[in-house]
């Protein structure tokens, strides 16, 4: 029988290296005491007069050192709580963090407001004689925007206050679906049993037996017909969160609060779905072309997942596919590929599953730290492609730290999906260029063609629901169980058209975390669409692409998210880029097309 090791089961080689944050839970505890003396530091800065460059100079220190501390603490106690979400020690930590950090933003809740009200004349005769505030002068410039939509320093503080309430519903829904939710067992056409897992599951509904494919996704979406309520409570309370903030801070909509934070037109998001929404027609190809491998009347939901050849997919070991990353990255020059190298050897990668451990990917870590990449590795070609992405991101954020002050070390969403995306693209080319195995081009080949299915198509398709979920909400409609599950449907039949859509997949959004973010989604779209041009240049043009895009990693948050990418090369408030992207499957599809022929 296959089960989930325990994690006292895997090779310490293969977890990350947390120690090198704090080299034990004491340690962590000393820091977090000294996050809580900086905590009440700013608290004590409050109604401090900012009269000149040096009382300004010392509230943003002040807020630094805070920031990062927090930032550090939060961290460990996240991973180590991801780890396995079962023990009671780490979920104690992590709820601790919540505290903190809903401590943390309730005493800075202050200085935005108070930078406000010096207003830009004012900033602009500080910022004149001294060199140390003129790096934050675009930082200035983000927080003045946001000037229509503060609050009241009162209200600001309380908000920031309930910031761990207000964020519980996400909260208890990674509880439920992580920690107590239990998924049946199913026996392999082989003979062998294994476990259904949330991490699992995808890879599980790429087996080659048909009738066993059917079994695992009825089995699984059975088994979240049983909390079908609760998820939809967590969420309905989730949405009625951000309508209602969105309202408070004179918004019109939860949609256009949500893209002002990283200074993304909405116009952005519309054009992302219509672009795609003009393009159905190539999904329906590739579900045709997937139909006709399978040599099926009719398309299944268990079959969306399906490979496009007869046998199973080549397995993949965790060692071969760093192997193939490495190699892979060499495109975007010899320090990128070293730093990436060294990351694997330095134990930045939680690689295997274990009972516990929370589902999927992220990559983590922070200023402070070295990066840290979360997985649940499976052995699969769908497993280095993620660790291909997940190291895009930790690659950014390394870059990012090293070339830029605190201040812009983080950088939003939208931009974060391109440095994870680009990787992916030179994987793919890499691969198709240097493989022989016939059956590993073919995998390699149904990989790309799949992931860029889930991440334009699907991701799209999950925005629109987002989308329309909020508008129902702010049109004072209820969201209730059977509602949710209608409109998934809905939007289910209108992007595969061509194949059966039954009432399981209704409750397919229910395993989708990141409906918990509001608005987070259609970033992963966005982002392959650039991703596409900017990995395109890297292989046509060479050094002079190479250079855009890595100074692109390197500038973090200096400029607004579409200014980042125009600067690398790309232009999203259009739709070439998605239409470019949609061209590139097309052509992949001709390929797939030509070798079923």
């Amino acid at each position: 029988m296959s089960t989930v090791p325990e994690r006292t089961e895997i090779d310490e080689q293969y977890t990350w290296d947390l120690a090198s944050i704090y080299p034990d839970d004491e340690s962590w505890e000393d820091a977090y005491e000294d996050a809580e003396e900086l905590i009440d530091h700013v608290r004590s800065m409050e109604g401090e007069a900012l009269d000149d460059a040096d009382s300004l100079l010392a509230l943003l220190d002040g807020f630094e050192r805070m920031s990062r501390t927090v930032a550090t603490v939060a961290a460990y106690a996240r991973h180590r709580h991801h780890e396995d979400t079962r023990t009671e020690r780490y979920q104690a930590m992590n709820a601790r963090v919540s505290a903190l950090l809903s401590d943390a933003g309730s005493a800075a809740s202050f200085i935005e407001p108070a930078i406000q009200e010096l207003g830009r004349e004012r900033i602009d005769e500080l910022l004149e004689p001294t060199d140390e505030l003129a790096v934050y002068d675009h930082h200035f410039d983000d927080i003045l925007r946001a000037e229509p939509h503060t609050l009241d320093p009162e209200i600001e503080e309380l908000l920031a206050d309930l910031g761990e309430v207000t964020g519980a519903p996400g909260d208890i829904y990674s509880q439920l679906t992580n920690a107590d939710m239990a998924f049946p067992t199913v026996e392999r056409p082989d003979g062998d049993t294994v476990e259904i897992s949330l991490s699992n599951f995808t890879k599980l509904q790429k087996d080659s037996d048909r009738a066993f494919r059917q079994e695992v996704y009825e089995a699984f979406y059975d088994e979240w017909e049983g909390v079908e309520n609760a998820v939809a409570t967590a969420y309905e309370k989730t949405v009625r969160r951000n309508v209602k903030l969105a309202q408070r801070r004179n918004f019109e909509t939860a949609r256009e609060a949500a893209m002002n934070g990283p200074n993304v037109p909405v116009e952005v998001y519309d054009t992302l779905v219509e672009t795609v929404r003009d393009n159905l027609d190539v999904i329906d190809r590739h579900a045709d072309l997937k139909r006709r491998a399978l040599g099926v009347d009719e398309l299944r939901m268990w079959d969306l997942y399906a490979p496009l050849t007869d046998d199973d997919a080549p397995e993949i070991p965790y060692d071969e596919a760093t192997d193939h990353v490495v190699e892979a990255v060499g495109a975007l020059g010899e320090e990128y590929q070293r730093r990436v190298a060294e990351g694997i050897d330095s134990r930045w990668i939680d690689v295997y599953e274990n009972r516990g451990k929370r589902s999927g990917a992220y990559s983590g870590g922070t200023y402070d730290t070295q990066p840290f990449v979360l997985m649940n590795y499976q052995d699969d070609v769908a497993s280095m492609y993620t660790l291909a992405h997940e190291l895009g991101h930790s690659l950014h954020s390394q870059l990012t730290s090293e070339h830029q002050p605190y201040v812009y070390s983080g950088y939003t969403i939208f931009v974060a999906e391109v440095a994870s995306t680009v990787n992916e693209a030179l994987l793919t080319h890499h691969l198709l260029e240097t493989v022989d195995d016939p059956d590993l081009r073919w995998a390699v080949l149904d990989e790309y063609l799949e992931r860029f299915r889930g991440t334009l198509f699907r991701q799209t398709m999950f925005a629109e629901f987002e989308h329309r979920t909020h508008a129902l909400v702010e049109d004072g409609e209820a969201l209730t169980t059977d509602r949710l599950h209608e409109l998934y449907r809905e939007l289910k039949e209108a992007f595969y058209e061509s194949a059966v859509v039954d009432d399981r997949i209704a409750r397919e959004w229910m395993r989708i975390p990141h409906f918990y973010s509001a608005f987070y989604v259609y970033q992963y779209s966005t982002g392959v669409s650039a991703a596409g041009a900017i990995a395109r240049d890297v292989l046509e043009e060479g050094e002079p692409a190479v250079e855009r895009y890595l100074n692109f990693l390197k500038r973090g948050s200096r400029d607004y998210p579409v200014g980042l990418l125009r600067d690398a090369g790309v232009d999203m408030t259009g739709p070439e880029p998605i239409e470019r992207a949609i061209e590139t499957y097309d052509s992949y599809l001709d390929e797939m097309d030509a070798l079923l022929d």
